[in-house]
């Protein structure tokens, strides 16, 4: 029921943080502060008998202790239509890009997770045209999925090209912690290859207010989730994981609360959780597919947050030095498709690894000063040729041309009997001379 009643006097102010006294509120309901400031918005973030404490949108700068407290008497929402596709906004739904303000079909941010009954088997291929994704670790709709990398890798530019290229219907962007021109390039690139027209964006800048930052995965998929009841294939594509939980650290430090494992809140795993398993192929409607970035720090992958991640997720992609890693990398639903895509997919995908694999043990056994066979050597040509026309993030190709190239790449580098392919695939892919 919509309480009218305001609130004149706050007892505490922390940062970004609010505390009074008030009756009848609800956990995650918004109020309306009014101040010298103007007039903000702030979320309930914890009940106490009483006490109420709040996280103020703008932050707390300006508001002093006799500002005007008024709840609304329901939790944040998102606007939702068509009209989103194009547009960029902030974590609190503000329209970002200069564009009009959407009101249409406001949904409730931050609900349960669908219902296993109403879920299907993940057996559909998200193609991205990009060859270690979609050969090696295939990306399957309704999976979570991180990217883990350090800081400096082309994790963006990854999400941007996989933007352009994915067979989605509909790509929400969600960015935590962005620069201000990686913003302007997500964008600028989208826009130039037409791929915006069916985006969009929720972004939080370096800039913007702390609790922006946690808002931006939950009206990410919730906008998400609509679509995909409309029956759309929408792929949820989020950078940081890590700028999210560290938000949620500096809101829990700012709280008092007593701090888990290096700061982070005891809650991160079902944080973390809440919002991957937003991830569902629905019944009858369209699908969520989540791809997160999770930077480590220090390239530590037993960092809190990759590693409360690893457990929730369906397997990892690694981003190093530019290329997504063959080894570590894994996506665990992949045979749910790549069964179902070309009879040599599995093959190819195995002896490539594994001729991959001996040529790193070439490289290091060359590194130490021994003797290079002629077996070193065809390694050696192989493994440079496998980087430069496989690895390479800028390869744009279908799956069927990634396989063909595979072959081309064996061929031009072994003979037919020396790749470990039975002659039954081998006699019928094997490039003629």
């Amino acid at each position: 029921m919509f309480n009218n009643k305001v609130y004149h006097k706050i007892d505490a102010l922390s940062g970004s943080v609010a505390t009074l006294r008030a009756e009848g509120v609800k956990y995650n309901e918004i109020a309306e502060i009014e101040s010298r400031a103007g007039t903000s918005l702030a979320q309930v973030i914890k009940l106490d008998g009483p006490n109420v404490t709040l996280q103020i949108f703008a932050g707390a700068r300006g508001v002093d202790t006799s500002a005007r407290v008024r709840f609304l008497g329901e939790t944040m929402k998102v606007p939702f239509s068509d009209a989103l596709l194009g547009r960029a906004f902030t974590g609190a739904g503000v329209p970002r890009d200069g564009g009009p303000a959407i009101d249409d079909d406001p949904s409730p941010i931050g609900q349960p997770s669908v219902n296993p009954a109403k879920r299907i088997m993940p057996n559909k291929m998200v193609r991205t045209n990009i060859p270690m994704i979609d050969l090696f670790n295939s990306l399957v709709k309704s999976q979570k999925l991180p990217i883990f990398a350090r800081a400096g890798e082309p994790y963006n530019e990854l999400l941007a090209r996989i933007a352009l290229q994915a067979d989605s219907d509909v790509i929400v962007i969600g960015g935590m912690g962005l620069k201000y021109d990686e913003y302007l390039k997500f964008r600028s690139t989208l826009d130039e290859s037409g791929a915006l027209a069916k985006t969009v964006m929720f972004v939080h800048t370096a800039a913007d207010p702390t609790v922006e930052c946690k808002l931006v995965p939950d009206v990410s998929l919730a906008v998400a989730e609509k679509f995909a009841l409309k029956g759309k294939d929408v792929l949820v594509l989020l950078t940081d994981m890590t700028s999210f939980a560290d938000a949620m650290k500096e809101i829990a430090i700012t709280m008092e609360q007593i701090p888990s494992n290096r700061g982070y809140p005891g809650d991160l795993y079902s944080q973390l959780a809440s919002r991957y398993e937003k991830a569902v192929d629905f019944d009858g409607a369209g699908s969520i597919t989540i791809l997160a970035v999770t930077t480590m720090p220090g390239d530590d992958v037993t960092h809190p947050v990759p590693d409360n991640t690893g457990y929730i997720t369906e397997g990892q992609f690694y981003l190093r030095n530019g290329r997504i890693e063959p080894f570590g990398s894994l996506s665990r639903l992949k045979q749910q498709v790549n069964k179902n895509t070309r009879e040599d997919h599995r093959t190819v995908m195995d002896a490539m690894i594994k001729l991959y694999a001996q040529y790193k043990e070439t490289v290091e056994k060359q590194s130490m000063g021994f003797k290079m066979s002629a077996w070193d050597q065809k390694l050696l040509k192989y493994g440079a040729a496998f980087e430069k026309e496989m690895m390479d993030l800028s390869v744009n190709i279908p799956l069927e041309d990634a396989l063909d190239l595979g072959w081309k790449i064996l061929a031009d580098n072994f003979e037919k009997g020396e790749v470990g392919i039975p002659s039954k695939l081998s006699d019928k892919f094997w490039p003629k001379a």
